[in-house]
This record gives C-alpha cells, sequence and structure tokens, in this order.
C-alpha cells in the first residue's frame, strides 16, 4: 500500500547558512508525519528541483534569510517548467520584506511563513494546500 503522508522537501538557497529554523520545522513536520527530506545547507535552485522532482515530494519549501528571494524563486519556477513540473506546490519561509512577499506570491509562491509562524499553523497550512491541490 502506498504511503499517503505529505511528502516535503526543505531547502536553504544560496549562501545563507542559518539553519536552525528549517531544522525546527523539519522536525515539526515529522512529528505530525509528514516525510521530510532536508537539503542542507549552500544548494543552488537547479540542485534544489532535482531533488524536488527525484524525492516526488508534494512540496518544495525553501527558508530564506540572504534576501535572495528576488533571484531564487524565478530560477526555480523556470526550472520547474523546464521539466514540465506543474503540481508541485511551492512555499518559502524565513526573513523577508513585506514587498518581496508579494512579489513571490505573484510568481507562483504558495505560501510565506515568516519567522514568527506557529509551528500548528504550518502544519495545517501544509496540509491545507495539498488538500486542495486533490491527488497526484
Amino acid at each position: 500500500m502506498a504511503s499517503t503522508a505529505i511528502r516535503v522537501l526543505l531547502a536553504k538557497v544560496g549562501l545563507d547558512g542559518h539553519d536552525r529554523g528549517i531544522k525546527v520545522v523539519a522536525r515539526t513536520l515529522r512529528d505530525a508525519g509528514m516525510d521530510v527530506v532536508y537539503s542542507g545547507l549552500h544548494r543552488t535552485p537547479e540542485e534544489v528541483v532535482i531533488a524536488a522532482v527525484q524525492e516526488d515530494v508534494d512540496i518544495l519549501g525553501v527558508s530564506l534569510l540572504s534576501g535572495v528571494q528576488l533571484t531564487v524563486f524565478p530560477k526555480i519556477f523556470a526550472l520547474l517548467k523546464e521539466k514540465n513540473v506543474n503540481d508541485l506546490i511551492v512555499v518559502a519561509g524565513g526573513v523577508m520584506p513585506d514587498e518581496d512577499v508579494v512579489a513571490i506570491k505573484k510568481m507562483g509562491v504558495a505560501l510565506v511563513m515568516l519567522q514568527d509562524t506557529p509551528p500548528k499553523e504550518i502544519i495545517a497550512s501544509l496540509q491545507q494546500l495539498v488538500a486542495e491541490r486533490g491527488p497526484r
């Protein structure tokens, strides 16, 4: 029988070396019954997209604290389009200005969770996004 657990790839893209928050989120999602893959620090958009496809995840979560969101997300979405991946939910987390949150949502980021988002809200939001998308 196939697993029905939500599969999530969490990634740190770019030179940002702060990973405490993403590790807390990874543990929170795992404890909520999700399958979580953490790609580690200093990944490129290409590495992250390849990993998301190979791992067959429902959600790609990108954590950023380095201010590169307006550069990283266009690359991620271009790579997903190039690979004909259209059912992957992309979410963002970290610290970023409000105007950047608006901009990356327009690009296709389904949800932005800032540093003060409560863990229960993260879990519920990801579950809702997958439910709204429906089965793959």
